[in-house]
């Protein structure tokens, strides 16, 4: 039972971490960001937030660091939502099981 509820928890972060990050942050370093994932620990005091983002290695970092910096609006946002009785503190990581993928598909179409 335990991971439903983590589960649910996780998605609801997701949703609500996405909709800040499109509709109430205006940083300039912020570029196109998706949200792929939120690991929340069984204690709710942290959440990692897996992102993807558009972009060169460059915009990739300068993105990374816009969130890292916004993570205090995130997390008022979270709380304004939820109704969790903490808000954990969240930390950015880069997903790139999609660049992995990329490579993957480039690698079987090479062994063709």
């Amino acid at each position: 039972m335990a991971g439903s509820r983590m589960r649910r928890i996780n998605e609801v972060l997701r949703e609500v971490v996405g909709a800040a990050i499109s509709n109430d942050l205006s940083d300039p370093r912020i570029g196109f960001v998706t949200v792929t994932s939120v690991e929340t620990s069984p204690d709710l005091r942290t959440a990692k937030v897996f992102v993807s983002v558009l972009g060169s290695e460059e915009e990739r970092e300068a993105t990374l660091e816009g969130l890292r910096s916004s993570h205090g609006v995130i997390q008022s946002r979270i709380a304004a939502e939820t109704r969790m009785k903490r808000t954990p503190t969240l930390t950015f990581r880069y997903d790139d099981t999609i660049e992995q993928g990329v490579r993957i598909s480039e690698l079987l179409e090479e062994e063709e």
